[in-house]
């Protein structure tokens, strides 16, 4: 079910973002992958755990690093940066211990980033939304 909704989730709050020209701004596939990235951050303070809150803290750096060089440089690198995410998902119950994850949400966010990214990936390639900033 949690990699249905991902899907479900995703195309709806893409197709949505292209009906009403949100996605032509360069800016929000870099915004959706800072909400995105915070997620897991906000999960170890719902949980307790400073050492979590620690440990997200600095893969949300890594992250946020990413969404500035894509909005900055090049867009294809919050694609890449998507698809990393939705790896570090299906990994991220083996390298962070975060009491506050529900256990459904690695499998919801790896196929919601993953969706995204290759609808993002779609919408560069057919020049919809410009690749490199001006």
């Amino acid at each position: 079910m949690e990699y249905l909704a991902g899907i479900v989730i995703a195309l709806v709050v893409s197709l949505f973002a292209t009906l009403v020209g949100f996605d032509k701004e360069r800016s929000f596939y870099p915004i959706v992958l800072v909400v995105i990235a915070s997620y897991y951050g906000l999960f170890a303070v719902m949980g307790g755990s400073v050492q979590a809150v620690l440990s997200e803290s600095v893969v949300m750096a890594v992250f946020l690093g990413a969404t500035v060089l894509g909005f900055k440089r090049n867009l294809w690198f919050v694609v890449v940066a998507l698809v990393t995410h939705g790896l570090f998902d299906f990994f991220h119950g083996h390298l962070v211990s975060n009491p506050g994850v529900p256990s459904w949400w690695p499998m919801f966010c790896l196929t919601y980033d993953l969706v995204a990214a290759v609808y993002l990936a779609y919408l560069l390639r057919h020049s919809r939304v410009i690749a490199n900033a001006l």
